[in-house]
């Protein structure tokens, strides 16, 4: 079997990197690896990807690319933090639609151009390696039906991609905060994708990963 975990930046660095989740998110990988089953992680670019936009937003002459090229490279650094934590050799792939060659059952992505995030990348890479299933780490349980901040916002256990599209809406710019990107929602309704949105609980990602039930939200 093989799987895309997207593991948000926000995730890797919340405000420093965060090793102790990392390691022990290592440890569970390994082990689903050692099952015979190979997983490519992709990596958000979280508070740095914002801080540098937001950075970057006040300087004269920016347009949205420059914007989306801030927030790639912040992943692309979150990248080069779990290639070394899970030592792959292979470089980070940053073309989702080229194909993939290696024998190594972890491989480690990023960001990949202006206009793409990396939940579109996910998207491209599951489509690439023929994977019907992508884990959603994020630092929320769920899916909520609206800012998750706010105290009337509901947990969504389950949806359809017509529902989650009606929260999300359809369009992206850099910088967006949402649970799934509206483009790379659009294209997983289409390619029959199931993502599984899950927060920050590894003993959780356990559970996915050994198909129990699990806490978060299915989105199909």
């Amino acid at each position: 079997m093989k799987a895309v975990v997207s593991l948000g930046g926000s995730v890797i660095v919340p405000d420093k990197v965060n090793m102790e989740f990392l390691l022990e998110f290592k440890k569970i990988v390994l082990d689903y690896t050692k099952r015979g089953n190979g997983v490519i992680i992709i990596c958000g670019g979280g508070k740095l990807a914002r801080s540098l936009q937001e950075t970057t937003s006040k300087l004269k002459g920016i347009k949205d690319m420059h914007l989306d090229w801030a927030g790639i490279y912040a992943t692309r650094v979150n990248a080069h933090i779990l290639k070394k934590i899970f030592n792959v050799k292979k470089g980070i792939i940053t073309n989702p639609n080229k194909k993939i060659t290696s024998e190594e059952k972890v491989l480690i992505a990023a960001g990949w151009k202006p206009g793409f995030s990396t939940d579109y990348d996910s998207v491209l890479l599951a489509k690439n390696i023929g994977a019907d299933e992508i884990i959603n780490i994020t630092n929320v349980d769920y899916v909520y039906d609206k800012d998750p901040k706010l105290k009337d916002a509901k947990p969504i256990k389950e949806t359809t991609w017509r529902e989650l599209r009606k929260i999300v809406g359809d369009k992206w710019r850099p910088g967006l905060n949402m649970p799934f990107d509206p483009i790379a929602a659009k294209e997983a309704e289409k390619l029959g994708l199931k993502v599984i949105v899950i927060g920050k609980d590894l003993g959780n990602l356990k559970k996915v990963l050994n198909g129990e039930d699990f806490k978060g939200t299915l989105i199909d």
